[in-house]
């Protein structure tokens, strides 16, 4: 089982690479860095916490683990 903290970076880290990524597919589809940096900062928000949820989740389905 990992860590609240360990959860906590995993998803900061993941979410980083999220935000750039997401910032160009904004700017792409705007032409504006402003715009897709907001939309990137929502989703970035959202995925943070859906992620942390979901890890919490599936940290109590046993299936699929091995002893």
């Amino acid at each position: 089982m990992d860590s609240n903290l360990r959860l906590i970076m995993k998803s900061a880290t993941w979410q980083t690479s999220g935000l750039i990524v997401m910032t160009l597919i904004g700017f792409f589809y705007t032409g504006s860095f402003s715009a897709g940096g907001g939309i990137a900062l929502t989703s970035v928000l959202i995925g943070s916490i859906s992620f942390f949820l979901h890890e919490k989740l599936w940290d109590r389905v046993q299936w699929g683990r091995r002893a």
